[in-house]
């Protein structure tokens, strides 16, 4: 619905009410928003956002993206179902491991895991050797497990408050009543005042009013095989993970879905391979042998032997 001039001035008079009651330093957005830029962000010439985004490098989800991942606000990572947790933590890590390659090696910041309780007894808790395998420093890693949502949450902004960490990940379980549109506001706030990324990550969620600046469903996709020097695949192989990513949340107009490879070895994301070439030649045994009938009486079986002549019983 097309808004009128007094029902924008309403709304704008409304967030810098909110604002100045949580005390939070958002003026700039407002200015910039009366001046016409979309839902209170700055315009893109009046900033250089090089410096604030991160580059996935698939190049259909950076251009959705508007450049890459926002290194300064709330970006949600949700899975459908409690089955597809370990592909959302996957895809998660990678996020995470992708911005701890952009650090100085003089400017070492951590990265925070903050895991309510339940999260862990449905989905697991994250490995400290399969991490570092998987492309992160677990030297600067930390990790923490409150009981509730709300100490989850409290713990969240607390960290927002000290601009030591390269990301942070709330891990949430569910639609939880107590983390609606308000308290994701407050979180996407304070990020983009500390210019610190937050992933939520929600499992078994379904979608909902966020303030998330994009939202990402992720479902685990088939490996591939593990390619050898000469291009060809290991038959048998299990390869990187890949991912199943739909972009449900963005500024373009519709949704995008593509598959994503991990590599942590380069530690990077890239387009798998295609399954035609991944796919390994049949497999033929070192030493032939015979094959083995079909049963009898199923599919491919030996022909019917005929009827069934019954002899007298010898006396």
């Amino acid at each position: 619905m097309e808004q009128t001039p007094m029902t924008r001035e309403r709304l704008f008079a409304l967030r810098e009410t909110i604002a100045r009651l949580e005390n939070e330093n958002v003026p700039g957005l407002l200015k910039a928003a009366r001046k016409g830029a979309p839902e209170g962000f700055e315009p893109a010439g009046s900033r250089d956002f090089s410096r604030h985004v991160l580059p996935l490098g698939i190049a259909a989800l950076d251009d959705v993206l508007q450049g890459g991942l926002p290194l300064a606000g709330l970006t949600e990572i949700r899975a459908a179902e409690t089955r597809d947790a370990g592909a959302a933590m996957g895809f998660v890590l990678a996020l995470a491991a992708l911005c701890q390659r952009v650090q100085s090696a003089d400017a070492v910041s951590p990265i925070l895991w903050i895991g309510q309780g339940m999260t862990g007894a449905e989905a697991g808790v994250p490995y400290g050797r399969g991490l570092q395998a998987y492309g992160l420093d677990i030297g600067c890693c930390l990790f923490s497990s409150p009981r509730t949502i709300a100490d989850a949450l409290w713990i969240a902004e607390a960290a927002l408050s000290v601009p030591i960490f390269r990301a942070i990940i709330l891990e949430v379980r569910g639609n939880p009543a107590q983390f609606g549109l308000n308290e994701s506001r407050r979180l996407h706030m304070r990020a983009r005042t500390g210019h610190v990324p937050i992933f939520l990550l929600r499992q078994a969620g379904g979608e909902e009013a966020s303030s998330a600046l994009f939202r990402f469903l992720i479902a685990p996709s088939p490996a591939t095989g593990r390619p050898l020097p000469d291009g060809s695949v290991l038959a048998g192989s299990i390869g990187n993970p890949v991912f199943r990513v739909t972009v449900e949340k963005s500024r373009a107009f519709a949704p995008l879905e593509l598959l994503m490879e991990w590599s942590s070895h380069a530690r990077r994301f890239r387009h798998p391979v295609p399954e035609t070439a991944a796919s390994p030649a049949k497999f033929q045994p070192a030493y032939s042998v015979a094959e083995l009938s079909a049963s009898a009486g199923g599919p491919g079986g030996a022909d019917e032997m005929g009827r069934i002549v019954a002899f007298q019983k010898a006396s």
